[in-house]
């Protein structure tokens, strides 16, 4: 699980989230999985680099901040608190948390403006056509639903402009971006979304506005300042200020030096156009090497229905996390929802799932399980190694098995099978220890079979919450610590520094010298909220 002798890097990115409002659960969700990948990563032993962050341009921010009264850098500040806060309760480490209204940020957008401008892929025109500000881009007519309503922002009619904007030359570099598709066919992910992207790409590329007039609320454009920066050419650069060192020079040299090119960008289906077609154009303008891949996953719904304001039925992950805790609430939303296609948040399945993996299969197995060492081996571990178990053992076979069907797992962003192959682990050491009766063991006084037994099940949960920590880290570590281990899956000094912690992940690391307190459960069965 060790990357090459020299600390490979991994960088990753969520969006630049748009600050009109808190964040919804839509956000944490692709935010969750940027977490959970960048854990896996170092446990992996990678040299991670997590940005996340804010787009706070544009004119449905100066809008917004209108009608509350406020002027747009003190609206940006309210709601920037609230990711920063949420991204916390769920327990998410991310290394960068860039903002497009900082004045690094400003540097680095004019330098890579004028090096697309000295390309000559930036020039003046009028632009016509439908307008969503909520999208902040121009609809075609054939996109738009009946009465020029947007088709994603369904509630809002599209506006009519006629106006002169700076147009960034896209349709130079179609025969270039097909290449690309074509050379590296996983730079878009799921298949699903690349065949949209090609699709797209096929029916021939037109340029696009990068500016707008009239709007305040930005960066003007350098030689031409009654003109603001469109606010996708400005926020997809935002992920290259981030890679600044907190201080160094803010200049594009120095951006690009270090972490680029980017591993992984993790995005919402809504937002594919940009990040798979004008951001590799922009970098191929300015002479930039391109990030490895863009995934884009799904949309979530509720019970079944679009989630909606005006429908009613949102989802606040606040409240979800406060009701529930953040372990459960990461556990769900990876495990029940494949990534890459769209999901569903059911919230009696969602106590039924919780309460059956991690309180029933999990949480039980553990506490019964050192109860019994309590009991039958007067609270010390069992005095086996993993190599005292014969290699034909039932768990033992599951548990070597298990690391390569992981990584696998994790490497191709497929949680769901990641969570499925480490509960059959769980639910075989449940079915092992039922049939392997212990207690009645003990009563024959054949102590060696019932520490091996006992070993065998420890052994099986350690190796599961090794797995699942990227995932339910809290849950990983109280596994841990109650198996004699002082790990904190939450610390990141501790995964990065300690070089003998990749080797977790091998079957046979349980500690015999397990020293046992009262066990407590790891796990509290969620009742359904009224």
């Amino acid at each position: 699980m060790t990357p090459d002798i020299d600390q490979q890097k991994f960088a990753l990115t969520t969006p630049l989230y748009y600050v009109n409002d808190v964040p919804h659960v839509g956000s944490a969700y692709t935010t969750l999985i940027a977490d959970v990948i960048a854990r896996w990563k170092r446990l992996e032993g990678y040299s991670v680099l997590l940005i996340t962050g804010t787009d706070e341009h544009g004119q449905k921010i100066e809008r917004t901040a209108k009608a509350k009264g406020l002027d747009p850098q003190t609206h940006c500040d309210q709601i920037v608190t609230s990711f920063e806060s949420l991204w916390h309760k769920l327990d998410i480490q991310y290394d960068r948390f860039s903002r497009t209204t900082a004045p690094r940020h400003h540097a680095i957008v004019n330098e890579f403006f004028k090096k697309v401008w000295d390309k000559g892929d930036i020039y003046p025109a009028q632009q016509k056509g439908w307008y969503c500000v909520a999208c902040e881009e121009f609809k075609e007519e054939r996109e738009l639903l009946s009465a020029h309503f947007c088709p994603i922002h369904t509630n809002l009619k599209a506006e009519w402009r006629d106006e002169e904007n700076y147009f960034f030359r896209l349709s130079k570099y179609q025969d270039k971006l097909e290449q690309l598709y074509a050379d590296q066919p996983n730079f878009i992910q799921p298949e699903s979304r690349r065949n949209e992207v090609l699709n797209f790409v096929k029916q021939g590329l037109q340029d696009f506005s990068i500016s707008r007039i009239n709007v305040e609320w930005g960066f003007p454009i350098p030689h031409d300042p009654k003109h603001t920066i469109y606010v996708w050419f400005d926020a997809l650069l935002a992920y290259v200020t981030a890679l600044l060192e907190p201080d160094q020079e803010p200049t594009l040299e120095n951006a690009f030096a270090s972490w680029w090119p980017i591993n992984l960008h993790l995005i919402g289906k809504d937002i594919l156009r940009f990040h798979a077609v004008y951001w590799p154009a922009m970098l191929m303008s300015a002479g930039y090497s391109l990030p490895k891949q863009v995934f884009g996953h799904g949309f979530l719904t509720k019970n079944g229905q679009k989630m909606g304001k005006s429908l009613g039925n949102t989802l606040d992950p606040f409240d979800l996390v406060q009701r529930y805790g953040s372990d459960a609430v990461r556990y769900y939303f990876i495990k029940e929802i494949e990534l890459g296609k769209d999901g569903d948040f059911n919230e009696a399945r969602f106590v039924n799932i919780i309460n059956a993996d991690l309180a029933n299969d999990l949480g039980n197995l553990l506490n019964r399980t050192l109860g019994m060492v309590k009991k039958y081996c007067q609270g010390k571990g069992p005095q086996l190694k993993g190599v005292d178990l014969p290699l034909d053992h039932p768990l033992k076979i599951i548990g070597l098995e298990l690391e390569n069907k992981v990584v696998q797992g994790y490497s191709a962003l497929r949680f769901s099978l990641v969570c499925e192959e480490i509960l059959s682990l769980i639910r075989a050491s449940n079915k092992f220890i039922d049939e392997s009766a212990p207690w009645s063991l003990f009563k024959r006084g054949q102590q060696a079979e019932v520490e091996q037994v006992l070993y065998a099940v420890l052994e099986s949960v350690r190796l599961a919450a090794y797995f699942l920590s990227p995932i339910i880290p809290n849950l990983s570590t109280k596994i841990y610590r109650q198996l004699s281990f002082s790990v904190d899956f939450n610390n990141l000094n501790q995964i990065q520094e300690v070089a003998d912690f990749a080797t977790h992940s091998q079957w046979g690391k349980l500690s015999t010298n397990l020293e046992l307190s009262q066990p407590e459960p790891i796990f509290t069965k969620l009742e359904l909220s009224e």
